[in-house]
């Protein structure tokens, strides 16, 4: 399906470029989240009068992003969770927790904005992540994770 980005889209392209996507990936994804719009006429000619309207609003977001990664970069955010006294945990740190621990700390960040290649975190200590803010900005926080090993 050839569509027309509305905003930067990683592997796919960046503001204003018409591409060809799958159908389902267009349909179900793009489309739907505003990222995207079908490449007809009347959308191609709609896109060059809203062009400046849509570039500025793409470097706020991008500026915006830059800030909170320059707030949040090198930080570390504790979570605590229930452990075993070899320090393995009795369940596993997610992306959920990370978020409920930076938003403890002031940031919001969605959930799917955190990148743990490893998978969750199923052992006590110090384990780097990172927080994709933007399709361009990249923070790497520290997540420590501390047992608690008390019987109750």
């Amino acid at each position: 399906m050839q569509i027309i980005l509305l905003e930067k889209v990683a592997n796919v392209g960046n503001l204003g470029d018409v591409v060809k996507v799958k159908d389902g990936y267009a349909r179900n994804f793009l489309i739907p989240q505003g990222k995207a719009r079908r490449a007809t006429p009347e959308n191609v000619k709609l896109l060059e009068e809203k062009r400046a309207d849509l570039e500025r609003a793409a470097s706020e977001k991008l500026t915006e992003a830059q800030a909170t990664a320059a707030r949040i970069e090198g930080s570390t955010v504790q979570v605590t969770q229930k452990a075993g006294v070899d320090g393995r945990l009795f369940g596993s740190v997610t992306n959920v927790d990370i978020v409920d621990a930076l938003k403890a700390i002031g940031v919001t960040v969605v959930k799917a904005a955190i990148r743990m290649p490893a998978g969750p975190l199923k052992h006590t200590g110090e384990h780097p992540i990172t927080v994709q803010l933007h399709t361009d900005v990249l923070a790497h926080v520290t997540v420590r994770v501390i047992g608690d090993t008390t019987q109750g």
